[in-house]
Protein backbone atom coordinates (compact mmCIF):
# COMPACT_ATOMS: atom_id res chain seq x y z
CA UNK A 1 0.00 0.00 0.00
CA UNK A 2 1.21 3.51 -0.81
CA UNK A 3 2.65 5.62 2.00
CA UNK A 4 0.63 8.58 0.70
CA UNK A 5 -2.96 8.58 -0.49
CA UNK A 6 -4.63 11.68 -1.85
CA UNK A 7 -8.10 13.14 -2.20
CA UNK A 8 -8.49 15.92 -4.77
CA UNK A 9 -11.08 18.70 -4.54
CA UNK A 10 -11.38 19.59 -8.21
CA UNK A 11 -12.09 22.99 -9.71
CA UNK A 12 -12.91 22.82 -13.43
CA UNK A 13 -13.40 25.50 -16.12
CA UNK A 14 -17.17 25.32 -15.55
CA UNK A 15 -16.87 25.59 -11.75
CA UNK A 16 -16.24 23.36 -8.76
CA UNK A 17 -16.70 19.71 -9.79
CA UNK A 18 -16.41 17.72 -6.53
CA UNK A 19 -13.92 15.38 -4.89
CA UNK A 20 -12.20 12.16 -5.87
CA UNK A 21 -12.01 8.99 -3.82
CA UNK A 22 -8.74 8.29 -2.02
CA UNK A 23 -5.98 7.32 -4.48
CA UNK A 24 -2.53 5.94 -3.70
CA UNK A 25 0.46 7.79 -5.20
CA UNK A 26 4.11 6.76 -5.46
CA UNK A 27 5.93 9.52 -3.54
CA UNK A 28 5.27 9.93 0.17
CA UNK A 29 6.26 13.63 0.22
CA UNK A 30 3.32 16.04 0.43
CA UNK A 31 4.93 18.70 -1.77
CA UNK A 32 5.72 16.26 -4.62
CA UNK A 33 2.96 17.03 -7.10
CA UNK A 34 4.09 15.18 -10.23
CA UNK A 35 2.79 11.76 -9.10
CA UNK A 36 -0.43 13.38 -7.85
CA UNK A 37 -1.17 14.93 -11.25
CA UNK A 38 -0.23 11.69 -13.06
CA UNK A 39 -2.74 9.72 -10.97
CA UNK A 40 -5.46 12.33 -11.41
CA UNK A 41 -4.98 12.54 -15.18
CA UNK A 42 -5.44 8.77 -15.42
CA UNK A 43 -8.60 9.01 -13.32
CA UNK A 44 -10.19 12.17 -14.69
CA UNK A 45 -8.94 12.21 -18.27
CA UNK A 46 -7.62 15.79 -18.15
CA UNK A 47 -4.39 17.50 -17.10
CA UNK A 48 -4.47 18.86 -13.54
CA UNK A 49 -2.43 21.19 -11.37
CA UNK A 50 -2.18 21.03 -7.57
CA UNK A 51 -2.95 24.41 -6.01
CA UNK A 52 -2.47 23.76 -2.31
CA UNK A 53 -2.64 21.30 0.55
CA UNK A 54 -5.89 21.46 2.52
CA UNK A 55 -5.49 18.80 5.21
CA UNK A 56 -3.52 15.71 6.27
CA UNK A 57 -4.67 12.67 8.22
CA UNK A 58 -1.77 10.66 9.59
CA UNK A 59 1.71 10.96 8.14
CA UNK A 60 4.60 12.85 9.67
CA UNK A 61 7.45 15.21 8.82
CA UNK A 62 6.03 16.28 5.43
CA UNK A 63 5.19 12.80 4.18
CA UNK A 64 2.71 9.94 4.26
CA UNK A 65 -0.91 9.74 5.35
CA UNK A 66 -4.09 10.79 3.58
CA UNK A 67 -3.61 14.23 2.03
CA UNK A 68 -6.40 16.40 0.63
CA UNK A 69 -5.46 18.94 -2.06
CA UNK A 70 -7.27 21.63 -3.97
CA UNK A 71 -6.66 20.85 -7.65
CA UNK A 72 -7.34 22.76 -10.85
CA UNK A 73 -8.45 20.74 -13.91
CA UNK A 74 -7.42 22.05 -17.33
CA UNK A 75 -10.51 20.81 -19.11
CA UNK A 76 -13.75 19.20 -18.00
CA UNK A 77 -13.02 16.12 -15.83
CA UNK A 78 -14.79 12.79 -15.99
CA UNK A 79 -17.41 13.46 -13.31
CA UNK A 80 -18.27 9.79 -12.88
CA UNK A 81 -15.20 9.66 -10.61
CA UNK A 82 -16.21 12.71 -8.56
CA UNK A 83 -18.45 12.98 -5.52
CA UNK A 84 -20.24 15.97 -3.95
CA UNK A 85 -18.07 18.06 -1.62
CA UNK A 86 -17.78 21.56 -0.21
CA UNK A 87 -15.88 23.94 -2.48
CA UNK A 88 -12.56 25.16 -1.02
CA UNK A 89 -12.40 28.76 0.13
CA UNK A 90 -11.44 31.16 -2.69
CA UNK A 91 -8.82 33.00 -0.62
CA UNK A 92 -7.16 33.16 2.77
CA UNK A 93 -4.56 35.20 4.62
CA UNK A 94 -1.06 34.63 3.21
CA UNK A 95 -2.29 32.52 0.30
CA UNK A 96 0.31 32.60 -2.44
CA UNK A 97 -0.44 33.43 -6.09
CA UNK A 98 0.26 29.90 -7.35
CA UNK A 99 -2.15 28.45 -4.73
CA UNK A 100 -5.14 30.17 -6.39
CA UNK A 101 -6.94 28.99 -9.55
CA UNK A 102 -5.22 30.51 -12.56
CA UNK A 103 -2.02 31.22 -10.61
CA UNK A 104 0.12 28.41 -12.09
CA UNK A 105 -1.12 29.28 -15.59
CA UNK A 106 0.04 32.88 -15.11
CA UNK A 107 3.53 31.64 -14.21
CA UNK A 108 3.59 29.37 -17.25
CA UNK A 109 2.49 32.19 -19.54
CA UNK A 110 5.42 34.27 -18.27
CA UNK A 111 7.84 31.38 -18.88
CA UNK A 112 6.43 30.75 -22.36
CA UNK A 113 7.42 34.30 -23.31
CA UNK A 114 11.06 33.28 -22.75
CA UNK A 115 11.32 29.65 -23.94
CA UNK A 116 9.65 27.56 -26.63
CA UNK A 117 8.04 24.57 -25.00
CA UNK A 118 7.93 21.32 -26.95
CA UNK A 119 5.32 19.64 -24.75
CA UNK A 120 3.07 20.02 -21.72
CA UNK A 121 4.53 21.50 -18.53
CA UNK A 122 5.14 19.18 -15.58
CA UNK A 123 4.35 20.49 -12.12
CA UNK A 124 7.08 18.99 -9.94
CA UNK A 125 6.51 20.68 -6.60
CA UNK A 126 4.05 23.06 -4.99
CA UNK A 127 3.89 24.16 -1.38
CA UNK A 128 4.20 27.26 0.75
CA UNK A 129 7.88 27.87 -0.10
CA UNK A 130 7.97 27.32 -3.86
CA UNK A 131 6.22 26.39 -7.06
CA UNK A 132 8.39 24.37 -9.48
CA UNK A 133 7.58 23.28 -13.04
CA UNK A 134 9.74 21.34 -15.49
CA UNK A 135 9.32 22.61 -19.05
CA UNK A 136 10.40 20.48 -22.04
CA UNK A 137 12.31 22.40 -24.72
CA UNK A 138 14.43 21.51 -27.73
CA UNK A 139 17.52 22.27 -25.60
CA UNK A 140 16.51 20.09 -22.68
CA UNK A 141 14.44 20.86 -19.60
CA UNK A 142 13.96 24.39 -18.30
CA UNK A 143 12.92 24.90 -14.69
CA UNK A 144 10.33 27.50 -13.66
CA UNK A 145 10.43 28.42 -9.99
CA UNK A 146 8.45 30.95 -7.97
CA UNK A 147 8.99 31.81 -4.30
CA UNK A 148 7.06 33.79 -1.64
CA UNK A 149 7.66 37.48 -0.87
CA UNK A 150 9.88 36.82 2.16
CA UNK A 151 12.50 35.01 0.05
CA UNK A 152 15.32 36.51 -2.00
CA UNK A 153 15.13 37.03 -5.76
CA UNK A 154 16.97 33.95 -6.94
CA UNK A 155 17.89 35.36 -10.34
CA UNK A 156 19.71 38.32 -8.77
CA UNK A 157 21.58 36.11 -6.31
CA UNK A 158 22.65 33.66 -9.02
CA UNK A 159 24.03 36.57 -11.04
CA UNK A 160 26.08 37.69 -8.01
CA UNK A 161 27.61 34.23 -7.68
CA UNK A 162 28.06 33.74 -11.43
CA UNK A 163 30.15 36.91 -11.64
CA UNK A 164 32.86 34.97 -9.77
CA UNK A 165 32.17 31.31 -10.67
CA UNK A 166 29.51 30.75 -13.35
CA UNK A 167 29.97 26.98 -13.15
CA UNK A 168 28.73 26.98 -9.54
CA UNK A 169 25.17 28.02 -10.46
CA UNK A 170 22.56 27.07 -13.07
CA UNK A 171 22.20 29.34 -16.11
CA UNK A 172 19.44 31.94 -15.77
CA UNK A 173 17.17 32.00 -18.84
CA UNK A 174 14.89 34.73 -17.47
CA UNK A 175 14.10 36.30 -14.10
CA UNK A 176 11.61 38.65 -12.51
CA UNK A 177 10.80 39.48 -8.88
CA UNK A 178 10.26 36.23 -6.98
CA UNK A 179 10.37 34.03 -10.10
CA UNK A 180 13.14 32.60 -12.21
CA UNK A 181 13.58 30.37 -15.26
CA UNK A 182 16.68 28.19 -15.13
CA UNK A 183 18.49 25.81 -17.45
CA UNK A 184 18.84 22.20 -16.37
CA UNK A 185 21.77 21.57 -14.01
CA UNK A 186 23.88 18.70 -15.31
CA UNK A 187 24.75 15.60 -13.31
CA UNK A 188 23.08 13.71 -10.48
CA UNK A 189 21.85 15.15 -7.20
CA UNK A 190 24.16 14.69 -4.23
CA UNK A 191 21.80 13.80 -1.38
CA UNK A 192 24.40 11.24 -0.34
CA UNK A 193 27.58 13.11 -1.28
CA UNK A 194 30.92 11.51 -2.01
CA UNK A 195 34.19 12.96 -0.68
CA UNK A 196 35.04 14.29 -4.15
CA UNK A 197 31.84 16.35 -4.17
CA UNK A 198 32.89 18.03 -0.91
CA UNK A 199 36.42 18.59 -2.23
CA UNK A 200 35.06 20.18 -5.41
CA UNK A 201 32.16 22.34 -4.25
CA UNK A 202 33.22 23.58 -0.81
CA UNK A 203 36.47 25.34 -1.86
CA UNK A 204 34.77 26.94 -4.87
CA UNK A 205 31.96 28.29 -2.70
CA UNK A 206 34.51 29.62 -0.20
CA UNK A 207 36.33 31.41 -3.05
CA UNK A 208 33.08 33.08 -4.12
CA UNK A 209 32.26 34.08 -0.54
CA UNK A 210 35.73 35.59 -0.19
CA UNK A 211 35.26 37.53 -3.43
CA UNK A 212 31.83 38.85 -2.39
CA UNK A 213 32.82 39.95 1.12
CA UNK A 214 32.15 43.60 1.84
CA UNK A 215 29.03 45.70 2.08
CA UNK A 216 25.80 43.70 2.53
CA UNK A 217 23.98 43.06 -0.74
CA UNK A 218 21.07 41.02 0.65
CA UNK A 219 19.21 40.97 3.99
CA UNK A 220 21.40 40.61 7.07
CA UNK A 221 21.53 37.44 9.10
CA UNK A 222 19.64 37.66 12.39
CA UNK A 223 22.14 35.32 14.11
CA UNK A 224 25.39 37.23 14.77
CA UNK A 225 28.71 35.47 15.30
CA UNK A 226 32.22 36.55 16.29
CA UNK A 227 34.30 36.94 13.15
CA UNK A 228 37.29 34.70 14.02
CA UNK A 229 39.06 36.67 11.29
CA UNK A 230 36.49 35.78 8.60
CA UNK A 231 34.34 38.33 6.78
CA UNK A 232 30.58 38.65 6.59
CA UNK A 233 29.51 37.65 3.10
CA UNK A 234 26.78 35.89 1.14
CA UNK A 235 25.46 32.84 3.01
CA UNK A 236 23.50 30.27 0.99
CA UNK A 237 21.25 29.56 3.96
CA UNK A 238 20.46 25.94 3.07
CA UNK A 239 23.86 24.61 2.02
CA UNK A 240 23.16 20.89 2.22
CA UNK A 241 24.15 18.39 -0.50
CA UNK A 242 20.55 17.86 -1.61
CA UNK A 243 21.03 21.26 -3.26
CA UNK A 244 24.21 20.11 -5.03
CA UNK A 245 24.70 18.34 -8.36
CA UNK A 246 27.61 16.09 -9.21
CA UNK A 247 28.60 18.55 -11.95
CA UNK A 248 29.45 21.08 -9.22
CA UNK A 249 26.29 23.18 -9.60
CA UNK A 250 24.49 24.42 -6.48
CA UNK A 251 20.77 25.28 -6.61
CA UNK A 252 18.09 26.83 -4.37
CA UNK A 253 19.45 30.33 -3.74
CA UNK A 254 16.34 31.94 -2.27
CA UNK A 255 17.25 31.43 1.43
CA UNK A 256 20.36 33.63 1.26
CA UNK A 257 21.37 36.09 3.98
CA UNK A 258 24.41 38.25 4.60
CA UNK A 259 26.36 36.83 7.51
CA UNK A 260 29.19 34.62 8.71
CA UNK A 261 30.30 32.02 6.13
CA UNK A 262 30.72 29.32 8.78
CA UNK A 263 26.92 29.10 9.00
CA UNK A 264 26.89 27.25 5.68
CA UNK A 265 29.60 24.85 6.79
CA UNK A 266 27.80 24.16 10.06
CA UNK A 267 24.61 23.34 8.17
CA UNK A 268 26.55 21.03 5.85
CA UNK A 269 28.16 19.06 8.69
CA UNK A 270 24.88 18.56 10.50
CA UNK A 271 23.20 17.29 7.33
CA UNK A 272 25.89 14.89 6.06
CA UNK A 273 26.87 11.43 7.25
CA UNK A 274 29.03 11.68 10.41
CA UNK A 275 32.01 10.07 8.65
CA UNK A 276 32.20 13.10 6.32
CA UNK A 277 32.45 15.57 9.19
CA UNK A 278 36.23 15.61 9.51
CA UNK A 279 36.67 15.94 5.75
CA UNK A 280 34.28 18.91 5.60
CA UNK A 281 36.03 20.62 8.50
CA UNK A 282 39.43 20.13 6.85
CA UNK A 283 38.41 21.17 3.32
CA UNK A 284 36.46 24.20 4.51
CA UNK A 285 39.09 25.46 6.95
CA UNK A 286 41.97 24.97 4.52
CA UNK A 287 40.05 26.83 1.83
CA UNK A 288 39.54 29.83 4.10
CA UNK A 289 43.15 29.80 5.29
CA UNK A 290 44.29 30.15 1.67
CA UNK A 291 42.26 33.38 1.43
CA UNK A 292 42.57 34.60 5.03
CA UNK A 293 45.82 33.18 6.50
CA UNK A 294 45.32 34.96 9.84
CA UNK A 295 41.78 33.65 10.38
CA UNK A 296 40.65 30.90 12.77
CA UNK A 297 38.17 28.91 10.69
CA UNK A 298 38.01 25.85 12.95
CA UNK A 299 37.08 28.02 15.94
CA UNK A 300 34.46 29.71 13.77
CA UNK A 301 33.07 26.34 12.74
CA UNK A 302 32.72 25.19 16.33
CA UNK A 303 30.59 28.26 17.05
CA UNK A 304 28.66 27.96 13.79
CA UNK A 305 27.43 24.44 14.42
CA UNK A 306 25.22 25.90 17.15
CA UNK A 307 24.47 29.15 15.34
CA UNK A 308 23.34 27.34 12.19
CA UNK A 309 20.56 25.68 14.21
CA UNK A 310 19.54 29.08 15.57
CA UNK A 311 19.39 30.46 12.02
CA UNK A 312 17.18 27.53 10.95
CA UNK A 313 14.90 28.11 13.95
CA UNK A 314 14.43 31.73 12.90
CA UNK A 315 13.81 30.74 9.27
CA UNK A 316 11.21 28.14 10.22
CA UNK A 317 9.41 30.62 12.46
CA UNK A 318 9.40 33.12 9.59
CA UNK A 319 7.75 30.47 7.42
CA UNK A 320 5.08 29.82 10.06
CA UNK A 321 4.38 33.53 10.44
CA UNK A 322 3.92 34.11 6.72
CA UNK A 323 2.10 31.10 5.24
CA UNK A 324 -1.56 30.19 5.32
CA UNK A 325 -2.96 28.08 8.12
CA UNK A 326 -3.53 24.80 6.25
CA UNK A 327 0.10 24.59 5.10
CA UNK A 328 1.70 25.33 8.47
CA UNK A 329 1.66 21.57 9.07
CA UNK A 330 4.85 21.42 6.99
CA UNK A 331 6.82 23.39 9.59
CA UNK A 332 5.07 23.02 12.95
CA UNK A 333 7.56 21.91 15.54
CA UNK A 334 10.58 22.79 13.39
CA UNK A 335 11.63 25.93 15.34
CA UNK A 336 11.55 23.96 18.59
CA UNK A 337 13.51 21.06 17.08
CA UNK A 338 16.23 23.43 15.91
CA UNK A 339 16.41 25.21 19.28
CA UNK A 340 16.80 21.86 21.04
CA UNK A 341 19.55 20.92 18.58
CA UNK A 342 21.30 24.22 19.32
CA UNK A 343 21.18 23.50 23.05
CA UNK A 344 22.76 20.10 22.45
CA UNK A 345 25.67 21.89 20.74
CA UNK A 346 26.21 24.21 23.71
CA UNK A 347 29.58 23.77 25.45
Amino acid sequence: MSERSIIALVSAPSGFAGRTRAIGVESRWWADTEPVNEALERLLGVRTTVLRLISVEGGERSGGGLVTYHVEAHGEPDRTHLHPAEEPSPDAEHRLPWARPGGPDELLAWADAHVDRTGPPVQVKSWNLSSVHRLPTANGSAWLKAVPPFFADEGEVIEMVAAHDPSLVPAVLASAPKRVLLAQAQGEDCWDPKPEHVEDIVPRWVAVQHALAGEPRVRRCVVPMPSFGLPDTLVHGDFHPGNWFSSGVVIDWSDVVWGHPALDAGRLIEFCRPELGDLIRHVWSEAWLRHRPDSRPLDALDAARRASHLLLAVQYQQFLDNIEESERIYHRGDPGRQLRAARRQAP
